[in-house]
């Protein structure tokens, strides 16, 4: 343990200098000398009538790396649910497992009320992120990890049994990997049209207006229900672990 702690110092001491060097030669606050925020700043509005640059930065000036952020959570979700998934199936009827001398305590009347109460306004709230993407801060990964949110709420109100019903869990794997296919899908369509991959080939809208932007809510939109989907599968899995066992399961 004293060679780890020796080692960590070490390492900490050499990089030290390096790190002072980088705090000192950093632009001020407000300030920053390389051009690529002003060419994004006076290109993207025109050329895609978007407000938020942001969005047009993920979706249209790197669209394809952005497909292999997604690609990566997808690949990262599924080698999770491969990890945890037993022999379970869709059932509902499933109990917690219970430790010898630690009851569980039933939820009480306040989650309850608020878990119903806050559920539904925080997935409006995730669809309104989602959708304003091109106008607004925000955008699918943002919206697409508070619909995941929301229905983790709704477990905490409702239980188990009605959260199980309300999201199974075919519904969470079709919406995966229905937004990556969707992302995939509509660059494919820019090659099928003759353009180049991920072009934009939709009418762009007015700036200011919900529908503008031509393929980028697309793209978005394919964010939203990929991530929305992965991470309610994560909490799924999770959940399952704390369940009680059946038959000759571990």
């Amino acid at each position: 343990m004293k060679f780890r702690y020796l080692l960590a110092a070490l390492a900490a001491l050499c990089l030290l200098p390096l790190t002072v060097s980088v705090i000192r030669h950093m632009p001020e606050f407000g300030q920053h000398p390389l051009p690529y925020g002003e060419a994004v700043n006076r290109l993207i509005p025109a050329e895609r009538q978007v407000t938020n640059m942001v969005t047009a930065v993920n979706f249209d000036l790197r669209g394809f790396d952005t497909l292999g952020e997604e690609t990566m959570l997808l690949t990262a979700v599924v080698g999770t649910v491969v990890l945890l998934r037993g022999a379970r199936g869709e059932g509902t009827a499933d109990r917690p497992a219970r430790c010898p001398g630690r009851p569980i305590a039933p939820r009480s009347p306040g989650v309850v009320l608020l878990g119903r109460v806050l559920a539904p306004i925080l997935l409006l709230y995730g669809f309104y992120v989602v959708l304003h993407a091109q106008l607004t801060p925000g955008g699918g990964f943002q919206g697409g990890v508070i619909l995941a949110s929301g229905l983790m709420l709704v477990w905490l109100g409702e239980g188990y049994a009605a959260w199980r019903h309300l999201v199974p869990g075919k519904l969470l794997h079709a919406m995966e990997g229905g937004g990556a296919a969707l992302y995939t899908l509509s660059g494919l369509g820019a090659l099928l049209s003759g353009a180049a991959f991920l072009a934009n080939i939709l009418p762009l809208g007015e700036m200011r207006q919900l529908l503008s932007g031509g393929i980028i809510p697309v793209l978005n939109l394919g964010v939203a229900f990929a991530v929305a989907g992965g991470f309610s599968m994560l909490f799924l899995e999770f959940l399952e672990e704390t369940r009680e066992p059946k038959g000759d399961e571990e």
